[in-house]
């Protein structure tokens, strides 16, 4: 080929390299997605798990190929994490979808992206088990189990040819793909309140092996639960989270006045409020506080003041007052002018003090509710969160069908909390199954 030739012909292959680069599929993070990328490690993992009990022995070589089928269908999924100059931002991955593994480890370890074919999730099982565990930059829980819901009806499908045969072999129409950023779309300008939360009382003690997470779930079911929240005239969040501040107050408190609160931060889903069927994060924070003024409190006693601090926030005005302060700072134009690097050490450091105004978290994601076809095949749902700065223990609560369960985690060696938590549900007259991960045990 003469030389003119060749270099129009390099010239060319180069045009195309670069148009099918640019059409490379893109994203930006939520508000709330922001954070993770920078206060995430090997000791902080945000990583959350949602699993999924079938009545089977799970297939490993049809799990993987039900995960090769759907990851394609899911952008919010199918992502790599990039840094720009200003914010991180998601590129399309294109890669082959991450190996499915046995699990072999404890739960919510941090996703080293490039030992996962750069994804940002994780898909394991043991026995009956289907374990999806997500870093917290792509979405929350509702987006978690959107995704393993469509891959437990895929797998179910290719091990089960009558429910294919059935019911076709596309998503569900129920679940959503939508990739909007709520927080933006939501925003109202508002005058300026900045939040300030003192430091809390923060759970220590010992704490298991470096390396070691202990889970325990607690399963009840939801009438027993209900008829004891009826007694209350609280909601099962609230009665869930003023057990848990209870628990802590009589085990690590004993009847002793103290000035930092127990504050157990809870987080809201915005969705119903905002007529949003998002998949990325759309949550925010707000906390229930108790505060030992004086020598003693009966059980009673703490449950009205947990309704009544729960209550005082959760409203869609002001839901929306605290969705518009977390956005403004993201709006604001000399943050945006700031470079990646030096927002992370100003995000971080604002982390850090924030991290300390909370006690603990409880996380509700919810019912669960699979479409019929597909529940004779799966017994139960659980979840895990992963532990963050200042709070060695957390608790999760979903439910399915007629059974709720509450899961704590745990970095403490000593399970004193989770104890009392569950004999007080036992002394209201609630069954609860315990299970655990046995780190208390080896």
């Amino acid at each position: 080929m003469p030389e003119k030739e060749k270099r129009k012909e390099q010239r060319r292959l180069a045009r195309e390299e670069f148009f099918n680069e640019a059409e490379v599929w893109w994203d930006k993070l939520d508000n709330t997605a922001h954070i993770f990328p920078i206060i995430a490690g090997e000791k902080m993992s945000n990583v959350y798990r949602i699993s999924v009990f079938l009545k089977e022995d799970v297939v490993p070589e049809k799990l993987q190929e039900a995960l090769d089928l759907i990851l394609p269908q899911f952008k919010g999924f199918n992502v790599r994490l990039r840094q720009g100059l200003f914010w991180y931002y998601f590129e399309e991955n294109g890669k082959a979808a991450p190996r499915v593994k046995e699990e072999s480890a404890y739960p919510c370890r941090f996703i080293v992206q490039n030992q996962n074919r750069n994804y940002l999730f994780r898909v394991s099982y043991y026995k009956k088990k289907i374990n999806l565990e997500v870093f917290h930059v792509l979405t929350d829980g509702m987006g978690g189990i959107n995704f393993l819901k469509e891959l437990t009806y895929q797998y179910l499908r290719l091990t089960h040819p009558e429910l294919r045969e059935k019911l076709g072999d596309g998503l569900s129409s129920n679940t959503s793909m939508n990739r909007e950023d709520s927080f933006l779309r939501n925003f109202r300008k508002m005058p300026v309140k900045r939040y300030h939360s003192k430091r809390a009382y923060l759970i220590k003690g010992p704490k298991l092996k470096s390396g070691e997470f202990a889970i325990m779930h607690g399963y009840m079911k939801i009438e027993q639960l209900k008829e004891v929240c009826r007694r209350y005239g609280a909601s099962i969040n609230e009665y869930m989270v003023a057990v848990f501040a209870w628990s802590i107050y009589t085990e690590f408190l004993r009847g002793v006045k103290e000035d930092k609160p127990i504050r157990i931060a809870v987080p809201v889903n915005l969705r119903g409020y905002f007529d949003s069927i998002t998949t990325k994060n759309f949550f925010v924070m707000v906390s229930a506080e108790f505060k030992a003024e004086n020598e003693s409190y009966v059980f009673e006693e703490i449950v009205e003041i947990i309704k009544e601090s729960l209550r005082g926030q959760i409203s869609k005005e002001k839901l929306e007052k605290i969705l518009s302060y977390n956005v403004s700072n993201e709006k604001n134009i000399l943050m945006r002018a700031i470079p990646l690097e030096i927002k992370k050490i100003a995000i971080y450091y604002v982390y850090r003090l924030a991290a300390l105004a909370n006690t603990s978290t409880v996380t509700n994601v919810g019912n669960i509710v699979l479409k019929e076809e597909y529940e004779p095949f799966v017994e139960k749902f659980n979840g895990i969160v992963a532990m963050s700065k200042g709070q060695n223990l957390k608790g999760l609560i979903c439910s399915y069908q007629d059974t709720l369960v509450f899961t704590f985690s745990s970095y403490l060696s000593e399970p004193s909390i989770q104890r009392r938590f569950f004999r007080k549900l036992a002394e209201e007259g609630i069954e609860v199954s315990i299970e655990s991960n046995g780190a208390y045990y080896e």
